[in-house]
């Protein structure tokens, strides 16, 4: 028999059943059990997949950073050399930012040598300057602090630690290119990716070979960050308050600060993404609060720098500054056409340097050789064409939560952000080669991501209108196929490359500079004032600390006049010239480089002798002809004859196969 009661059914084992209502409820329970549980699953799945990315970016960042140290002792046997010889190795004039941070080491304090350095008069003779302002010292004070705090004196020698800490930088740079590709592929072997190609083009990528202590060694890292956060920023994922959004904002203000206070060219870089951003809001492909809230942070950062950088007064003209102000880009294309005439020395000088030449067709041919540019072309096809489209249908809503299916990469506010980034940079890279460190490690980063992300290869199969095979699966498969085939080849033929390079041991050893330092450091009374090429000077300032006439600097227009001025010793003037110049500069020797005197191998019209001739109007080219209107020799040339009027003005104290040291007479004698 069966009851009823309440609603309740009775079994013939006298169990009860639930109702209808209670069988709904517990079936809408378990629903939401399994919902749950599978949340959690796809949360655990995320942390795993999280926590094996940053192991691996950690881990590039790590291995680059032992890379380097491995290289650099290698080329140098760096851990061999005496002292002298490791400051001389520092190559490209910049060492002398060594010798600020030995000064900060050997101060009572660290507070007294920041004073010291900012009432400086044992630098530039003659005069008294901010070191810190005029030179951009920022990155030495900072590691010269930690230094002292660490209590680092105990196990490491200051320029290991100074050279270290660079490399420690660009392990931060390579991992934040691992992230920025990691993010927009959503797959951490993008990131890898990128970082192999960044290493196999560092040629190309950095200038580290070039010159350590360069500013830009100490900038860039900061900017790679920034670049990185801002691609979170602008996603559509971080959209709104959230614990990520709020990270990305704060991650970009940081950096933005750190990048502006460490290289003086910064805001010019920031000039450009800015104006990548004012293109992005201009076509409606990022919110315009997001825009704004970036702007703010421009400026925050640049009052902030003001201040510390003693209100230096390029930041008040800065095009950065003028655009985030007016939004008015005349004033930009006003600062880079300044008047000069063609035989000023200066801006031949500059003109003439490697950073300010068209790149060669030896760049476009290595990375070609390592496939990164070929790869390069076509993700930037796809998605330039793809965010061409999201402009043009920029009428119809946007999705702010886009499908695979879809296969519309160019609507991602990062991906369109990417595009204006790297077509800005690579026309200025295009111009100056200089630029190039800026434009091919985004390459590098760009074309990771592109080849890794299913999105990319789904939009191509939209336009191609694919059928015969399901075109996500075939998107899919090619994003993981594609990158292992491309790694596998850059493994089999890099690696064997790379590991010959950390087993073979370089020998460069410049005999003649030792001699010339030593030479210095041995018969110079304290306070002489040396004079010589931009170059010379920084080895003379970093290893002996005595005053210099002018500083390899190419951004401090008065340190390029006094560096014109002291090397008239390579142009045709009179003996009784060169004289007053140098005693003007209370310069009491000269230093006069074979190598410039003598030049010969180097391109046209660029060699210093040349630069000074045309800037004083003795050689004039016209039509490949040369006509010369001085009466005076080269006064390089004629010193070394020994004879009046050049004996009456200066003595020659030391020479070897390289350098020629006179002393400038304090008293004239007259000798015919």
């Amino acid at each position: 028999q069966e009851e009823e009661k309440g609603g309740e059914e009775v079994t013939e084992e006298g169990k009860k059943e639930p109702s209808g209502e209670e069988a709904d409820a517990a079936q809408e329970n378990g629903v939401t059990d399994e919902k749950s549980s599978d949340k959690k699953s796809g949360t655990l799945q995320r942390a795993v997949k999280l926590f094996f990315g940053c192991l691996a970016a950690v881990a590039c960042g790590a291995v680059y950073t032992g890379y380097l140290s491995t290289y650099h002792d290698r080329k140098f046997w760096f851990s061999n050399r005496q002292e002298l010889e490791r400051e001389i190795s520092l190559q490209g004039g910049s060492g002398f930012y060594y010798y600020y941070f030995k000064h900060m080491l050997s101060a009572p304090s660290f507070e007294m040598g920041v004073l010291e350095l900012t009432v400086d008069n044992r630098t530039i003779s003659g005069e008294t300057i901010n070191a810190v302002e005029r030179l951009s010292l920022y990155p030495e004070i900072i590691t010269a602090f930690v230094y002292r705090v660490t209590e680092s004196q105990d196990f490491m020698d200051p320029i290991c630690f100074y050279i270290g800490a660079v490399f420690c930088l660009q392990a931060l740079y390579v991992t934040a290119l691992f992230v920025t590709s990691w993010v927009m592929s959503g797959t951490w072997v993008a990131g890898m990716l990128a970082v192999a190609w960044f290493v196999i083009n560092k040629s190309d990528t950095t200038q580290l070979d070039q010159a350590i202590p360069l500013r830009e060694n100490w900038a860039l890292p900061y900017f790679s960050w920034q670049v990185a956060a801002l691609t979170g920023f602008l996603s559509n994922i971080t959209y709104g308050i959230s614990q990520s959004f709020l990270f990305c904002h704060l991650t970009v203000s940081a950096t933005t600060f750190s990048f502006l206070l460490l290289w003086e060219h910064s805001h010019y870089v920031l000039f450009v993404q800015a104006l990548c951003l004012l293109l992005l809001d201009a076509f409606d492909l990022v919110p315009t609060r997001k825009v704004v809230d970036v702007h703010r942070v421009y400026l925050s950062s640049l009052a902030l720098v003001y201040v510390i950088r003693f209100q230096s007064p390029s930041l008040l003209g800065c095009p950065l500054l003028c655009l985030l102000i007016a939004n008015f880009l005349s004033m930009f294309f006003d600062l880079l056409s300044i008047s000069i005439p063609c035989r000023d020395f200066v801006t031949n000088f500059l003109l003439c340097q490697d950073g300010f030449q068209s790149p060669s067709q030896e760049l476009f041919l290595r990375l070609t050789q390592a496939s990164v540019l070929p790869f390069y072309l076509l993700v930037l096809s796809v998605c330039l064409i793809s965010t061409l489209q999201t402009v043009y249908a920029r009428g119809q809503p946007m999705k702010t939560n886009l499908r695979l299916e879809d296969g519309r990469i160019g609507e991602q506010p990062e991906v369109a952000y990417h595009v204006i980034h790297t077509v800005l940079f690579g026309g200025l890279a295009m111009v100056s080669e200089g630029l190039k460190y800026l434009w091919t490690p985004h390459v590098c980063m760009l074309t990771a991501f592109g080849v890794c992300s299913p999105d990319l290869w789904m939009t191509v199969f939209r336009w191609l209108r694919l059928r015969s095979i399901h075109p996500v699966v075939l998107a899919l498969i090619l994003s993981t196929a594609v990158p292992t085939i491309i790694g596998f080849s850059l493994w089999r033929e890099y690696f064997p490359r790379v590991l010959g390079e950390l087993s073979e041991l370089q020998e460069i050893y410049d005999t003649d500079t030792v001699e010339l330092v030593t030479w210095i450091r041995s018969q110079a009374p304290p306070g002489t004032v040396f004079g010589g090429s931009p170059q010379v000077m920084g080895v003379v300032k970093l290893c002996t600390g005595l005053a210099v006439t002018s500083l390899p600097l190419y951004f401090d227009i008065r340190l390029l006049r006094r560096s014109e001025d002291t090397c008239q010793v390579y142009a045709r003037r009179s003996a009784e010239d060169v004289y007053k110049i140098l005693t003007s500069q209370k310069t009491n020797y000269v230093i006069l480089e074979d190598s410039l005197c003598n030049e010969y191998t180097h391109k046209p019209a660029c060699r210093m002798k040349d630069l000074l001739d045309i800037s004083n109007g003795h050689v004039v080219y016209d039509r490949g002809e040369i006509y010369s209107f001085s009466k005076h020799g080269r006064f390089c040339s004629e010193i070394k004859l020994n004879y009046s009027p050049y004996t009456n003005y200066f003595t020659r104290v030391f020479w070897n196969r390289a350098y020629h040291i006179y002393r400038v007479n304090a008293v004239i004698s007259f000798q015919y």
